[in-house]
């Protein structure tokens, strides 16, 4: 293989309308992402409280998890390039109405308002971009794009956090809501670019039951209930959960970072450099394996390489525990952000190519409030683990349970393991996927 096939994978780049979503989205990752800084930071300029901060990391949560069900239901109902621009504009509209609060002087109940309203459009935008996706790219290409959004979201993690601390002091806190509001214009018009999306017929037993099951209960709760009982029976589905979850609940240590960088690696109490460089290591490691998603997303086995990535996961996180000097701990969590990003491309690939498409809203929506709620989930059980055992113990054991935990769900689930892109559901016609080269 030539050394550029170990590069970024860009074959769905290919695709045009893939193309222009891929390239808003890299606006949107940094342009769009600066509200993830304003508005902590002006509700503890209002407050001096961290617990109302707390409180909107909470709202937006419940928020989120409330349209992604609901939003996942309507997918699977309408034309999914109306709901995604419906979504993308209440998403700038939402960033809108925070540069004004901001600009007037602000307030803690319009902000929570607004925060709210902020979940809730993005939760419909995640959902309903995990299922237009599959809609435009063949399924070998799947783990490649899934891998070239990650890329863009992890590097607009990295710069838009430390462009919004610079530009506050130089244009306000209030100018950074207006900017993210400007840069979605670049994805309302990628979007508006996509072709139509209409719900597709399909035919399949489980399919037949869901839809079924829809006339029976017209409403949305009863079409998000048929999506998981559709999910339950997908054994392979299942166990794409189960280790996703295992890895996140089991391995997942960020809250425990402030009480490590202090006891082990002698940081400053209330925060320091070491606590700075914990955090920064993991998206690193993530950004680092994007730059080189070519060694793996042409890999066809999805199953077991997620597997493999889950459980190497598990051995860094232990590699974090027993880490003697700052210098290989920061060395483990790269390691682990990069093949956590191996485990997140493949999770999405096979969630979106092996379900029908009747059911993708209601799967993705699924998946996004397991995906969003296993960290809160690992914080909790982290915390209280910590304060019985010690930070390193709590790790260890973490990392330990998670590798066991994937070895017991592989074998459980065999297929899992033996999982190729060539075992997808097919799809009922080729003609709604884009071809590469091929405008649509």
């Amino acid at each position: 293989m030539r050394l550029g096939a170990y590069a970024v994978d860009r074959r769905p780049l290919a695709v045009p309308a893939f193309r222009r979503l891929w390239a808003a989205s890299a606006v949107c990752a940094v342009g769009g992402s600066f509200s993830g800084v304003a508005v902590p930071t002006q509700l503890y300029t209002l407050t001096g409280s961290s617990a109302t901060v707390g409180a909107a990391a909470a709202v937006s949560f419940g928020a989120l998890v409330v349209a992604a069900l609901w939003a996942g239901a309507l997918a699977d109902r309408v034309d999914r390039r109306r709901l995604l621009l419906a979504g993308q504009g209440a998403l700038a509209l939402t960033y809108l109405g925070l540069w004004i609060q901001a600009a007037l002087g602000g307030s803690v109940a319009a902000v929570l308002v607004l925060v709210a309203c902020q979940g809730l459009s993005y939760g419909a935008v995640m959902v309903t971009t995990g299922a237009v996706v599959p809609r435009l790219v063949p399924a070998e290409l799947l783990a490649a794009a899934t891998s070239l959004s990650s890329l863009v979201r992890y590097g607009g993690a990295i710069a838009g956090p430390v462009l919004a601390g610079a530009l506050i002091s130089l244009l306000g806190l209030d100018t950074l809501y207006l900017l993210d509001a400007l840069a979605l214009s670049a994805m309302l018009w990628a979007v508006h670019r996509l072709p139509p999306l209409p719900p597709l017929a399909q035919s399949g037993p489980s399919v037949r039951a869901a839809q079924v099951g829809a006339r029976r209960r017209p409403s949305t709760v009863g079409q998000v209930l048929d999506g998981f009982r559709y999910l339950l029976r997908r054994r392979l589905l299942v166990a794409v959960l189960a280790v996703d979850l295992a890895a996140m609940v089991f391995g997942l240590p960020f809250s425990l970072f402030p009480e490590l960088a202090q006891q082990a690696f002698g940081g400053a109490a209330g925060g320091g450099v070491e606590l700075g460089l914990l955090y920064a290591a993991y998206p690193v490691g993530v950004f680092a394996a994007g730059l080189c998603s070519g060694v793996f997303t042409r890999f066809r086995r999805h199953g077991a390489l997620m597997a493999a990535a889950a459980a190497a996961w598990g051995v860094a996180v232990v590699l974090l525990a027993l880490a003697p000097r700052l210098g290989p701990a920061l060395a483990a969590l790269a390691a682990g952000g990069a093949v956590n990003f191996v485990l997140s491309t493949c999770r999405n690939a096979i969630s979106q190519a092996y379900t029908d498409d009747a059911l993708r809203g209601r799967i993705s929506g699924s998946l996004t409030v397991v995906v969003m709620g296993g960290p809160q989930l690992a914080h909790v059980l982290h915390g209280a683990a910590a304060s019985m055992l010690g930070p390193r113990v709590a790790i260890a054991a973490g990392g330990l349970l998670a590798v066991i935990a994937v070895a017991v769900i592989v074998r459980a689930v065999p297929e899992l393991w033996t999982y190729t892109v060539a075992a997808t559901v097919p799809e009922p016609s080729a003609a709604t996927v884009a071809s590469p080269g091929r405008r649509p």
